[in-house]
């Protein structure tokens, strides 16, 4: 991979932290410079211009309070008003990072990082810096650190299904053709999104994932569009929204399915117009976006109960691409599994193991209703605790009822699902308020579920 040609400063009095940042880093930007010392940042931001300072909220031996790293924060920006700052906490104290935030911090990064997190979330502000040098000078608050998801997973299979969704992805990547992929929960979607990310035009920009179906109608548009200092009440500054964060890149859509029709109206305008509006402004903002999107549903099921439109149907699946579940390419098991072996060998500092034959047949006839996911996490399971060199059957604890019953009714989901509602109604003598809060809905979802599963009032 190319690398971008920005200047990254780290600033932490930990070593350690500076080599470990360094060297991830470097695999990436041609720049990266490390600085044990805050009380250098004068000099050092007075001879060069970094794109993105990493700086540690605590140096003195003992004090943890952060308002070291505060003060440091607010020095950075009264000498570079636009510059974008990560923070580095050992500590997860949300209040603290809301604190540095609204004191001007772009983001933060909790010690120790996955590698992996530490890539997209200096990422992310990357981009931003360019987008404040590109567009204009107001004060735009960048997305939370969730909002970009970067590369990095592998893509592991040599099942004929699995190689068939790999060579379509392959030759899609290339088009700005839009993209809608569809298969079970944990079949591996958006590892299969990232992987047409990086093969396509587009790969030097961003890669921005937003799972739609967490987004609260009072919170969709403001994330998806941005909006601008005193839109409601808590804006207290500018924010671009995640549509307009993957300008040149990649939007990508996970869980489209679970989108309310009146956010689904919202969305298809910005497909058509390209172009969004962030709150509190009337003049729209062009994006060029690549569109992926991802369903476990069966969009055009949903599209004849009228639970999604079919012209937005036809505008984000230009290809459909079924990712096929586990238990269709048993083959790509002991591959898979040795895989996290590896990984969670390592991660735990464990010694050497292996798979005995017993648990690579036994691995093989399970059903995997959670697909490549839950494989992983039995894997992980049994590495933390297994003392022996080698794996067995005895080492893993999976559902042997639902290997045997993988096509019994009791296990449709949406059987499972209007068996829930029905108990949850009768438990509370039809108050649909209590029901929606038990079932973790809102009343608009659980009106729509109801209609859908013939339950009105």
């Amino acid at each position: 991979m190319q690398k971008i040609p920005a200047k990254i400063l780290i600033v932490d009095d930990d070593a350690d932290i500076l080599t470990a940042a360094r060297v991830v880093l470097r695999q990436r930007y041609t720049h990266v410079d490390t600085e044990a010392n805050p009380q250098r940042l004068t000099v050092l931001l007075r001879q060069n211009q970094y794109h993105v300072i990493l700086l540690d909220m605590n140096y003195s031996a003992g004090r943890l309070s952060g308002n070291e790293g505060l003060f440091w924060l607010n020095q950075i920006r009264s000498l570079h008003p636009q510059q974008q700052v990560v923070m580095i906490t050992a500590y997860a104290d949300i209040q603290l990072a809301v604190e540095a935030m609204k004191q001007g911090a772009a983001d933060f990064i909790v010690k120790p990082w996955d590698n992996e997190k530490l890539e997209a979330t200096v990422y992310t502000v990357y981009q931003h810096s360019l987008s404040r040098k590109e567009t204009q000078p107001a004060q735009k608050k960048p997305l939370q650190e969730h909002a970009i998801a970067e590369p990095g997973s592998e893509i592991i299979g040599s099942s004929v299904a699995f190689k068939n969704v790999i060579a379509t992805a392959v030759k899609v990547a290339k088009t700005d053709a839009n993209i809608l992929l569809l298969g079970e929960n944990g079949t591996g979607k958006e590892l299969i999104a990232k992987h047409i990310h990086r093969q396509s035009l587009r790969s030097a920009g961003a890669f921005v994932k937003v799972d739609v179906g967490a987004l609260s109608a009072t919170l969709f548009e403001s994330e998806l569009f941005g909006h601008k200092k005193g839109a409601f009440t808590d804006a207290r500054e500018d924010r671009i929204g995640r549509i307009e964060s993957a300008h040149g890149g990649t939007l990508f859509l996970d869980e489209v399915g679970n989108l309310p029709l009146p956010l689904q109206v919202k969305l298809l305008s910005v497909l058509q117009n390209r172009e969004v509006i962030p709150l509190g402004s009337n003049v729209p903002v062009a994006v060029d976006i690549r569109l992926i999107c991802a369903t476990n549903l069966n969009l055009r099921h949903a599209v004849g109960i009228g639970e999604f439109r079919e012209d937005l149907l036809y505008r984000i699946n230009t290809v459909e691409i079924t990712v096929p579940p586990l238990r269709s390419r048993s083959q790509d098991i002991p591959t898979l599994a040795n895989h996290f072996l590896e990984i969670y060998t390592t991660k735990y500092r464990k010694e050497t193991k292996s798979l005995a034959a017993d648990a690579l047949v036994y691995l093989q006839k399970h059903t995997w209703p959670g697909n490549v996911r839950e494989l992983q996490h039995a894997i992980e399971r049994a590495v933390i605790m297994s003392d022996h060199s080698s794996l067995h059957k005895n080492d893993f604890l999976l559902s042997a009822k639902i290997e045997t019953e993988e096509k019994n009714e009791a296990f449709n989901l949406d059987e499972m699902e209007r068996k829930a509602i029905i108990a949850a109604i009768q438990k509370h003598n039809g108050n649909l308020s209590q029901v929606a809060k038990e079932l973790g809905v809102g009343r608009t979802t659980l009106y729509r579920k109801m209609t859908r599963y013939g339950l009105e009032k």
